[in-house]
């Protein structure tokens, strides 16, 4: 039995999205490889101002960083030569003389790249360093790093089936389906604990309860259509709206005059920390955005959506997310100009109708993967041993 400490190197990073999953996967791989009495030795190799820089860290786990550069895109092509690209982009070989040095001194048994710019310094090191390259795709289409990436990686794990069709033919004989890896505490959520933790004591539990969110800082576009609608929603449902911290009082002034079992109905906050996987559990119908990692957590749970995708995504993911589910009837999809009405529209049926609802759950539920991080994890060990 091999006792040696497995050693991993993570690279991506800088938003969530590419981030969590990296660290769900080192978490599961530490638990996977503790039962068989081995230790893991992790190196993040991310970017000094990334979301990573301060997960990692917090984790304790090592962390190093490289330079790297941003592409701005633009659908014009002379714009894509702007000053500000070739400058990022001379950056990107000092990055990756910094990420080879790193990968040489720490002598990984495979690199895991979440995409992001920083994982394309890192990932063409790794190939550099003769080190087994694993790409893992959140979103239904290639990130444009994994896209730089793909011909070094000796595996690419993607979140979709649909993905497949999407890749080369040499990239899609290295590919796995794995899903997206979704925190394991977030399937671990208790409806009950969320009505205690948050005092929603005025809730009618007879009516179903919708879950608006826009991440972490809110997303001011749902938050107007919510507000709007606000009137009407509460007499089909129970409301917990997270806003996000600068949003907070001004959605409070404007639901100040609703009528007091209304107002009971409509819990209003900035933001939702260690509540989110009971707040979820209480959930019948969450309005949202449709990025990857959401999608991965709301389908592993089976709950019925209603997508605002950002329109400002990179690569227009978010848009091509919430599609994709709603051509499955696992979702429901609000692009372009979106009205008071059309939310109205799409949420209404599924508060009143509970099969409607059920339904559209179980279409989800079919596209979610809980097991997606042990997945992953198994492709990583396989990828290692060659």
């Amino acid at each position: 039995m091999n006792s040696a400490p497995f050693r991993l190197v993570v690279t991506g990073g800088g938003t969530g999205g590419h981030t969590y999953p990296a660290l769900t996967a080192v978490r599961t791989l530490q638990a996977r490889l503790a039962g068989e009495g081995r230790a893991l030795e992790t190196l993040w190799i991310g970017t000094a101002d990334g979301l990573e820089a301060r997960v990692a860290p917090a984790e304790g786990i090592a962390f190093t960083s490289v330079v790297t550069g941003k592409i701005r895109r633009s659908k014009n092509p002379l714009r894509m030569a702007s000053p500000a690209n070739i400058r990022d982009m001379a950056r990107v070989p000092l990055g990756v003389i910094q990420a080879r040095r790193a990968i040489d001194q720490f002598r990984p048994d495979v690199v895991l790249a979440t995409g992001g710019y920083v994982a394309v310094p890192a990932g063409l090191a790794a190939r550099m360093c003769h080190r087994p390259l694993v790409l893992h795709e959140q979103t239904v289409r290639l990130g444009l790093a994994n896209r730089k990436l793909a011909a070094s990686a000796a595996r690419i794990c993607v979140s979709s089936e649909s993905t497949l069709d999407l890749l080369s033919e040499p990239a899609r004989a290295v590919a796995v389906v794995t899903g997206n890896p979704v925190r394991p505490e977030v399937l671990t959520g208790d409806a009950d604990r969320a009505v205690q933790a948050l005092g929603l004591g005025g809730f009618n539990r007879q009516l179903p309860t919708v879950y608006v969110t826009g991440g972490a800082q809110g997303a001011r576009q749902i938050n107007e259509l919510v507000a709007e609608a606000l009137l009407w929603l509460l007499q089909q449902a129970n409301v917990v709206h997270q806003c996000g911290p600068a949003n907070e009082a001004g959605l409070r002034a404007r639901a100040a005059g609703l009528p007091a079992e209304l107002a009971a109905r409509y819990h209003l906050t900035g933001f939702i920390n260690s509540e989110l996987p009971d707040v979820l559990a209480l959930a019948d119908v969450v309005v949202s955005r449709s990025g990857a990692g959401t999608l991965a957590e709301l389908t592993a749970l089976g709950k019925p959506a209603v997508f605002v995708p950002l329109a400002s995504s990179a690569g227009n993911e978010q848009a091509y997310n919430a599609r994709h589910l709603e051509q499955a009837g696992a979702a429901i999809a609000l692009e372009g100009e979106v009205s008071q009405g059309r939310l109205r529209d799409a949420l209404g049926p599924l508060l009143t109708d509970a099969d409607l609802r059920w339904g559209m759950a179980e279409r989800a539920r079919a596209y979610g993967r809980p097991d997606a991080a042990d997945r992953l994890v198994d492709v990583l060990l396989s990828a290692a041993s060659g």
